[in-house]
């Protein structure tokens, strides 16, 4: 087994501020750890967490991934990038954080040259309005408040993901059952030409987590 990033250095103090690994967290962890054998083959060059919080996921890539590869983790809370940058420096992985939204042109900047994509969104449902505002206000907020159906902030992703993914490259994401999973799948193999596959699923209280992994339809099977 992999062991879960060390997380000591993180206090109470900053988890007021950022979002603390949970559940939906862990299954990430778990899928990643799953596919290790495979991810390992891409001999990924990039990897891009989006929305890293305190930094476990983008901690944890890296022992699969080893330390040739470029670790870059956005967020648009700059307390949620200190937290990732003393995450990497605690597990001895190089991660490079970028204060930013995910309309600021990144896609454009990596275009196709991301081997491995985690995105565990807000995906809450919410009132449209308090998803925009927690956005706006760049807190701890905009980590869970994901508007209707749980898919303002997700929607805005899928439709650059395809930009940013390497011809082999691999894109997971972190949804609820009330994202309506089916409807994203087909609207990314229809548009993009993204194929994926329901990984991993767990219940987690009230919610219904899953791990949805997307690849491009021309990339080899592994």
């Amino acid at each position: 087994m992999i062991p879960t990033p060390d997380l000591s250095h993180l206090s109470a103090q900053d988890y007021e501020h950022v979002y603390e690994p949970a559940e939906d967290t862990f299954l990430l962890l778990d899928a990643l750890e799953a596919d290790a054998e495979e991810l390992r083959s891409l001999k990924a060059v990039v990897f891009l967490e989006v929305g890293s919080g305190s930094g476990c996921v983008s901690a944890f890539a890296g022992k699969i991934l080893g330390p040739s590869a470029l670790y870059l983790a956005t967020d648009i809370n700059h307390r949620a990038c200190d937290c990732t940058r003393r995450t990497g420096s605690q597990n001895k992985v190089a991660v490079h954080t970028i204060n930013t939204s995910l309309t600021t042109g990144l896609h454009q900047r990596l275009k196709n040259s991301v081997d491995v994509i985690c995105f565990n969104p807000p995906y809450v449902p919410t009132m449209s309005t308090e998803a925009s505002e927690a956005q706006d206000l760049r807190g701890i907020e905009g980590s869970w408040a994901g508007g209707s159906d749980g898919m303002q902030v997700t929607n805005t992703f899928l439709e650059v993901v395809h930009e940013l993914m390497s011809p082999t490259g691999r894109f997971y994401l972190v949804a609820v059952k009330e994202n309506n999973i089916p409807k994203i799948q087909s609207r990314m193999e229809n548009l993009y030409q993204l194929r994926s596959k329901i990984i991993l699923t767990r219940r987690a209280g009230r919610e219904h987590l899953s791990i949805v992994r997307f690849e491009h339809t021309t990339a080899p099977t592994l």
